[in-house]
Parts: C-alpha cells; structure tokens; sequence
C-alpha cells in the first residue's frame, strides 16, 4: 500500500475500528486479555517474550493464525472462569431486592419496638407500676416498738423513742430503750382506763359568758340512753416511736395518752356480741382490762339507733347555738355573688329543715350567712360543718366500717351539741337510673346504699347527673378516664352538695377507708383552730414542704429556714426575671408571681379572664411591709393534709390533667395535694362550681380545690399532723427524699410521682401498707406471724398507740381481712 492510500482518512479510520479479537495475544500488552474479570487472579496465559506465542511465526496471517486466534485468545480464558470458580454465581436482581427489603424491614421493626418498649417503661414509671429494683428504704432496719403493748406504759417525759434520732446517732443501735419485748408481762397490774374529754368545759362560767349553752344530746327519743365515750390510758408504751413528719405540740393534739381497741371501739359495739346489739367482733382474745370501757355505762344495743333522727333532734335542741341564716329568694341555683350579699326573706335556724332529716336533699336557696356572729347580748354564734363520707351503690359494709360511721357521728355530732352534721355521698355507679326524675326511685336507691341504721343520712349522685349539671366539659379522656367520672371529677358532687346545703360554712370531705386512732372531735377541732392562726406570709411556701421535726427542729426554726430558702430561690430566678422584663410575652402582674417568688395575693391565669376578681381578698399591704399579721385569725378556705406541692415539671401521673384552660403559653399557675380528704368553705366550692359551669375549667381531682383558692388569693392551709414511718431511715437522707429541694416538694425529682414508692412504709398516704399492717395488729390480729392473741396474753398486752391517722384500710375481697 502506498504511502498516499495509508494516510488517506477512510483507511486511517477503518484500521482504528478493527475489532479486539483479530488481534493475537502476542501482539498486545497482557491488559488486553479478554477476560479482563479474572486478569488479577492470573487466569490469562502468560503473553511475556518466552511464551509459546511469542515464538510462533508472524509472516503471514493464515486460516491458522484465525483458529489459533480463537482457541488461544478466548478459549482458555472462559474455560478456566466456569471450571475454576462456580462459587462466584451472581444472584438474580429479584432475590437481591427482596433480601434487601427483608433487611429493611427488620431494622423498621427493631426500632418501632424500642420506641414501643420505651413509652410503655415511661407510662409505667409515671403510674407507678411495673417492676423496678429495690429501692434503697427497703434495707432499712423495721422498727419494733409500734407493738408495745399496754403492760409497758410509761409517761411521755419517761419513754425514750425509737426512732427517729438526730443525725449523730443514726447508725448507734438502740440499746438504751428499756423495752420488756421479750419477758413475761403477765403479773404486771394495769393501770385503769380513763374517758377522754376533749370538748370545752360547756357548763363553765367562761364557756357561757362567751358561747350559748348546749344542750346534752342522746341515742333515743325517749333521751335516756346516753352517748358512750372514748376511752384511753395515760402514757404510752416504752420506746413507742415519734412521728417523722409533723407534730403533736405545735397543733396542740395530746400525745401524753394512748388507745386501745377497747377504749376507741368498744363504745360502739366492738367486744360484745350482736345478740345484744353490739357487732360480735372482738369478744375472743386478751380482754384484760377491757370491761373498764362499759363501767359508767351499760353496753348500748345499737339496733334500737336510728343515727339521722337522733342528729336531727341533737341540731334541733341547740339551734340557738348557731348563726341566723336568710332564705335566698328566687333562682334555685343563686351565683356566689348572691351567697355573699345580704338576702332578704325569712330566717331560719340550724335544724329548721322542713321536716327533713338533715341530711335531707334540701334546695339550694334555704340559707345564706348572716354577716353578724354575735347576738344582741354579745354571745357569739358558731359555724355550721358537714362532715362528709363518700362510698357507693353495692358498697359492701362490713363491722369495722359500721363501727367506723358510730364513732364519727357520736363524736363529731351528737357530743359536740350538733357543731358538726354528718352525711353520706353516694355515688350511684349505674348511671341508667334517673335518680333526680323520681322521689320513690331516689329513696329506694338511697336505701338499698345504706345500712338500715343510717338511712337518711345519705345524698345520691352519679356521672350522668355530673354530665347534665357540667355540660360542655371538654372530654378528653386523659388516661382514659371521662371528665366527669369519680376519679377526674371528683369534687363536682361536692360542688353541687354545697350549692343545696348553703346552710353549713364548711365541708369536710372523708373517704370510708380512713381510720383515726383517736378521737375525731380533737383532732378536727385542733387542725382547724391552728389553721385559723396561721399567717399568709410564706404561706404557700410553707404548705408546699414536710415539716420533719427531726431535721428542721422546732417550727418557727421551720419558717425562718422557708424564709431563707425561698429568698434564694428568688436570687435565683432574678437572672431569668431580668431577660424578661422587656419582653411582651411575659408581662408582670405586679404583686403576683411564680418560681421562685413569694405567692402574695391571687395568682391568675396568664390567658383566662379572671371571673369576678373584686370579690377575691387582695393584701392590704405589700409583702415585704407585712409583719406576719394578714391572715391570722382568718379561716382557710381550705385545709389539705399533704403538702400542697407544684406539679410543673414532676413525674405525678395527673400532671397534665388540665380542660378549658387556654395554654397557649403554658399551663396555668396550680397546685396539687395527693389525698382528697379535706376541708373546703362553701365559698371556694361555689367559686369552683362557678369556674366549672361558667368557664368549662376543670383539673385532676387533686389539683382542682387548691389551684382556684391559689387563682383566687383564698387561704389555703396544710396542717403537719403526726404521721409515722415503718423502718429506721437515716433522717438527713429522709428529708433529701420527701423535702427534695430548695423549692419544696415539687421539681424533676419530686416525692410525688415516680419516687411515691417511699411512701408504702408510712401511715398515711395513697400506697401506703404500713396504714393497713399497723391498724390489723392494732384490732388483734397477726400479720406475718407477728402479732395476735397469744403474743398479746404471754407478751405485752394489747397495742396501744398514740392518736394517728391511717390510709388505707383496704379490706380482701368477700374477706374481713386488712390487704
């Protein structure tokens, strides 16, 4: 080819086109082997200078050439790929994808399941169930002498407590406590039981130059059977323990005596038998000692009492003793702007019912206080209360509730001269049954309720009423639960009580599985007399802590230490305060404020208009002027018995249990006091109903009386009774857990809440076991085979305990038996 035809374009294109297989393995680089896949793994032939290629002749390109092109080239190349490696088989797309999916999906799955796991263990911590490790308490050694026994009294100034101890000697073992637990006690002589009297002296000159007379009450018609008394023993057993929170002396509850079962029971019914009108409980056992009971009076058959006729006739004989109410014309359901103003129309005194009982369903435009509490001779009158019991349709009576219901209406009423009136809430659970369409159906409901001795103490309710009377309530269903239930809406029943009863100041609100050691006259009349006294400066700081006597001493130690701690609590917050103030999202309400500042006057809702402000107490002064003077002398609008804590970034369950509030910017201002046995005044249950029918504004049950008496400036007051705990915690770590920080009780680590298992070893509380372990031994019986006849008649004697509270007294079911 000439030199013209090779550098002619076509040519020089057609040669740079030839294909890769005419060209011979010697003539190109080892990289040019066919099958480039297995070149790395030295599957080609060997193309270098001493191969068998290489030697082979170039002078022509024959037939031989092509066939030795073929079978050299490609050949070996692919024979040696499908014999030398089979296991290197690409799989098909389709099972690639789905294995990819497979992969997929099971990640998905693993981490909803996490997810799942982990809200499941948050709900559980915040309910407080499921399993969880031992906490650190339950190491804590039991404390023994709760069982001392009656044949080991000692004064108050002789015993040496158990527990608690100040810090520096709490890990030295007790030995000092001269506690004859483990000798025979059989020859020592007890000392007679004696009545306990804690009324006012009612026939003194002091007495009368103040107050009206009272007239003597009694079980019958015929007054000849008298109300039986209570009965103690002076002292206490030796190394009886104190209580860890709260106080005997600073509320003025006697702690110098001690009961027995015979003494607080027997005067009801307990140890004799049913034959002759007792309850046929406690006649077996250790009886020494116990006759002493009936010794001034007969033992009194209680199937001849008919408790609502003769709280009628006791209320009826000293209605002088009471304020002059006005009847409210008009509306029968009056706004508590009317329940405030001077009504006119007639006037009607305590027992001036109508010929109802007086736990009759009376109207709610009966009676309205009169602003006067004295008469024209200087004598002043005194406030009507309602103690009320809440329990419900099928509700299943057994002798200790019996024996119960005797003692609060013989103490509380019947010898008081009718201070307190006594009523049974029932709720009715089948909400099929219009009680308020029907008289006949209403009184046959209330009688299949009760037992037969208190008919006509009982008030029927039920959720639908609840639903009718409340309508427009936002259903949430916050954990499942309707508005308007029992559990959520507790207090609408109280609500709607208190608008038909306007003729009683205040409301004790009771529940039947709470049980009083004591006597309840005293201890209602002494909570209620030091919750009058108390100042409103620091007030709801106060409220919102423990009072341990142990750690924080005597109680103005207390307050000064509050004072302290708040004050710098505020320092605390003033950082935060100053990068505020110039913001428009947080405006200042002037006297009022929260986290961290003293709560001075009402504290509102940011974004809710306040409903009738000017009839809400305002200081006459500012906080810091004041010298602890507003509030003393001034009755509470409400009295808890927990502290009042600050639910806002705890762990409590309820927390969020808020309807009809705008939370725009947060939740409204609240507070919380887990147990709803309290006192409320008929003034802060018509401001809740008002809140609740006007505004459709409803909390948990245990938020809702305090967070309106703090939204409306109302005098709210936790009283720091005598409460006791089961084993010997070291005091300084109690106090860290209960009083969990500078603030009180409320914040991330909150008693209230995840840490509410500290409280099963304690006398009164919602879990708390102690309550039911301590109240069966008390009535005689064994738990956990400590306790009981034998050791009571070979040991001690009975258990004899200071005046206490206990919650909860749970019964097994289709049992008599405490769980």
């Amino acid at each position: 080819m000439s030199l013209s035809e090779r550098l002619h374009p076509l040519n020089m294109m057609r040669r740079s086109q030839q294909p890769a297989y005419s060209i011979l393995p010697g003539d190109e680089d080892e990289s040019q082997c066919v099958d480039i896949e297995k070149r790395s793994l030295g599957l080609c032939r060997d193309s270098g200078p001493g191969s068998p290629l290489n030697s082979s002749t170039s002078s022509s390109r024959s037939s031989s050439d092509s066939q030795l092109d073929t079978n050299t080239t490609r050949g070996p190349c692919r024979q040696r790929r499908r014999s030398n490696n089979p296991g290197l088989y690409k799989l098909p797309n389709t099972i690639v994808r789905y294995m990819c999916f497979a992969v997929i999906l099971t990640i998905v799955v693993f981490i909803v399941s996490l997810v799942h796991m982990s809200w499941i263990s948050s709900r559980a911590v915040e309910l407080g169930n499921g399993s969880r490790p031992p906490a650190q308490w339950e190491s804590f050694p039991l404390l023994e002498r709760y069982r001392g026994g009656i044949r080991t009294l000692v004064t108050r100034e002789e015993n040496v407590p158990e527990y608690p101890k100040r810090d520096e000697q709490e890990d030295e073992v007790v030995a000092s406590i001269d506690t004859p637990a483990d000798k025979t006690q059989q020859n020592v002589e007890l000392p007679p039981s004696e009545p306990f009297n804690p009324y006012p002296d009612y026939a003194s000159k002091a007495y009368l130059s103040e107050y009206e007379d009272v007239r003597e009450c009694f079980l019958d018609p015929d007054s000849t059977i008298r109300v039986p008394k209570v009965h103690v023993y002076k002292g206490v057993p030796s190394g009886m323990p104190d209580p860890i929170f709260g106080s005997y002396g600073l509320l003025g509850l006697r702690d110098d005596v001690c009961f027995e079962r015979f003494g607080k029971l027997g005067p009801y019914g307990f140890g004799y038998s049913d034959n002759t009108g007792g309850t046929g409980t406690g006649i077996n056992g250790e009886r020494e000692g116990a006759d002493s009971v009936w010794r001034e009076g007969r033992q009194v058959d209680f199937r001849r009492v008919k408790w609502a006729e003769a709280q009628r006739r006791c209320a009826i004989a000293n209605g002088h003793r009471f304020e002059v109410r006005k009847r409210i014309g008009g509306n029968a359901y009056p706004d508590t702007d009317a329940v405030d103003d001077k009504g006119l129309g007639d006037t009607i005194t305590f027992g001036d019912e109508g010929g109802l009982p007086l736990a009759g369903r009376g109207d709610a435009n009966q009676t309205q206080s009169n602003s006067s509490t004295t008469k024209g001779d200087g004598k002043k009158k005194l406030p009507r209360t309602a103690f009320i019991i809440r329990t419900w349709s099928g509700y299943q009576y057994r002798d200790d509730h019996i024996l119960f219901l005797r003692s609060v209406i013989s103490e509380l009423s019947l010898l008081s001269g009718g201070e307190y009136t006594v009523h049974i809430l029932v709720h009715v659970k089948d909400n099929d049954i219009p009680i308020w369409a029907d008289e006949g159906l209403y009184e046959q409901t209330l009688r299949d309720s009760l037992p037969e001795e208190f008919w006509g103490l009982g008030t029927l309710w039920s959720e639908r009423q609840m639903g009718l009377i409340y309508s427009g309530l936002h259903e949430s269903y916050f954990h499942n639960l309707p508005v308007y239930g029992a559990y959520r809406g507790l207090f609408m029943a109280m609500q709607h009580f208190a608008r038909k009863h306007l003729e009683y100041d205040y409301f004790w609100h009771w529940e039947m599985d709470i049980r009083y050691t004591g006597h309840f006259y005293h201890f209602l009349n002494r909570v209620s007399k030091w919750a009058k006294e108390q100042p409103r400066k620091g007030l709801w700081e106060r409220n919102s802590r423990f009072y341990i006597p142990a750690v924080h001493g005597s109680w103005e130690d207390f307050k000064q230490m509050v004072r302290v701690q708040s004050e710098m609590d505020s320092e605390n917050q003033d950082i935060w305060k100053s990068l505020a103030d110039n913001d428009p999202r947080f405006p200042s309400n002037g006297i009022h404020s929260e986290a961290g500042r003293p709560i001075w006057g009402p504290l509102r809702p940011e974004d809710d208009e306040p409903l009738n402000p000017s009839s809400d107490p305002q200081p006459p002064v500012s906080c810091d002027k004041d010298k602890y003077q507003w509030g003393v002398g001034e009755e509470p609008d409400l009295i808890t018995l927990n502290p009042l804590f600050d639910p806002d970034g705890t762990s409590w369950s309820l927390t969020d249990d808020i309807t009809g509030y705008n939370t725009t910017r947060g939740f409204p201002p609240r507070r919380a006091a887990i147990l709803t046995s309290t006192r409320l005044s008929r003034r802060l249950l018509l401001t809740m109903h008002n809140e609740m029918f006007r505004k459709r504004h409803s909390m948990a049950t245990e938020m809702w009386p305090s967070s309106i008496a703090l939204h409306h400036g109302l005098k709210a007051v936790f009283v720091p009774h005598p409460v006791y705990i089961d084993r010997r915690w070291p005091v300084s770590y109690l106090a860290s857990v209960f009083d969990s920080r500078i603030g009180g009780t409320g914040g991330r680590r909150s008693v209230f809440g995840g840490m509410e298992h500290s409280f099963r070893g304690v006398s009164w509380y919602f879990n708390a076991e102690f309550a039911g372990r301590l109240w069966k031994r008390w009535v005689g019986a064994s738990v956990d085979g400590v306790g009981g006849e034998d050791e009571e008649v070979n040991g001690e004697g009975r258990m004899c305990l200071r005046a206490m509270l206990l919650h909860p007294i749970k019964y097994k079911e289709g049992t008599d038996a405490v769980s």
